[in-house]
């Protein structure tokens, strides 16, 4: 098992600003990130021949083409489940340039989800999914996951505040990233524990990730190609995937699973990229975790084998997670610090922390692993 280890690199990674109202068009937000990531890769438009995005993501692959100058492509794939997938669209793009389908692949994400559809709202969408739970109330996500986080509380014993703590390292990276939309802007666990309550007792507003504005993309070539561009080298090596029938998996849904205070699905990733690569936890120098709500950063550093079943609280009090930590996470902040768009940015952050170029700079950071809970990555600097 591979996971197309070493073959393919981010050579190039674009972003536009990150608002609460973007003023255009999320055409518009696709192409200016899109444009900057070939920018940044010293490529043009017309060497791009693969396009990989979510299903969910508004912009279609033809007037992105047009609006940007791209010319022909041959690869195209979007991949389901929103931010759990995240991941697998580096793993989409790594297999079309590895089996030979691509040689130059763009992946994108935007939109404008606080300025038009705010998906932290109640939704008026028609989605079969929902059925089996709007009769109950639970018509937000907010209301869905923390039902699965009440359950790893009461296992564990742990209250709101020790997720509080997370999202003040989250806050205090974000105030060092000019990038952030709360730049200069951290908080107190004090500060936290004010914050109005969402789902009693699990989630305040401040353990909830943003609604914002804004695209991201990032160009995915060979390795070969990747050394000969304008950028230092950033390896993928490895990208994998997973969904979970035995689990009763859903990506939001998850309600059926054998043991709700672990995350199953997280775990088979973390199996399936330590054995594929050949690392281990104690080989990544930082971790890019998704957060839509953060109590699943806590299930995910157990998942992935950073500490043990239980031990995350304990872990993020004692200050493994901050920087000159055993394991800095979410360096720019993550999605409640920097913004919400769908987890990519993460990426992007990790691909700085390779380059050197992170506003809160890992010293020697040589492996990144950058985690959805479906779906997982680990970037390297090709010699590692």
């Amino acid at each position: 098992m591979s996971l197309f280890k070493g073959q393919t690199a981010v050579a190039g990674v674009g972003q536009t600003e990150f608002s609460k109202y973007s003023g255009r068009s999320e055409l518009q937000l696709a192409s200016e990130a899109v444009r900057a990531a070939l920018t940044d890769a010293g490529l043009r438009p017309a060497d791009v021949d693969g396009l990989v995005t979510m299903t969910v993501d508004p912009n279609d692959e033809l007037s992105l083409m047009r609006s940007v100058g791209i010319d022909e492509v041959r690869w195209t794939s979007r991949t389901p489940f929103g931010g759990g997938g995240s991941k697998a669209m580096l793993q989409h793009a790594a297999a079309a340039v590895a089996s030979g389908a691509a040689d130059v692949v763009v992946c994108y994400r935007a939109f404008n989800e606080r300025s038009a559809t705010r998906f932290g709202q109640p939704s008026s969408q028609p989605n079969p999914a929902w059925n089996w739970y709007k009769p109950f109330g639970l018509d937000t996500p907010a209301k869905v996951y923390s039902l699965w986080y009440q359950r790893y509380m009461t296992t564990y014993g742990l209250t709101n505040e020790d997720f509080g703590r997370y999202t003040v390292v989250a806050r205090k990276h974000a105030a060092n990233n000019p990038s952030a939309w709360f730049y200069s802007r951290p908080i107190t666990l004090a500060d936290h524990q004010a914050s109005r309550w969402v789902v009693e007792p699990v989630l305040r507003l401040l353990d909830c990730c943003q609604e914002s504005d804004g695209g991201v993309a990032m160009v995915v070539t060979s390795t070969e190609r990747a050394r000969d561009l304008a950028q230092p080298l950033v390896t993928l090596e490895g990208a994998t995937q997973t969904h979970l029938s035995s689990a009763g998996d859903n990506t939001m849904f998850n309600f059926y699973g054998a043991d709700l205070a672990w995350f199953e699905e997280a775990s088979y990733v973390a199996r399936q990229l330590w054995e594929g690569t050949g690392l281990a936890p104690g080989d990544i120098d930082a971790a890019m975790i998704y957060e839509n709500f953060s109590p699943v950063v806590f299930l995910q550093l157990e998942a992935f084998g950073f500490c043990g079943r239980g031990e995350a609280a304990g872990f993020i009090a004692g200050g493994h997670i901050e920087l000159g930590g055993t394991l800095p996470v979410n360096t720019h902040g993550g999605l409640l610090g920097e913004a919400y768009i769908h987890g990519l940015n993460n990426v992007i952050e990790g691909v700085r922390q390779i380059r050197g170029t992170s506003v809160n700079q890992v010293p020697r950071a040589a492996r990144i692993l950058c985690a959805a809970g479906h779906s997982a990555l680990i970037l390297g600097n090709g010699e590692a």
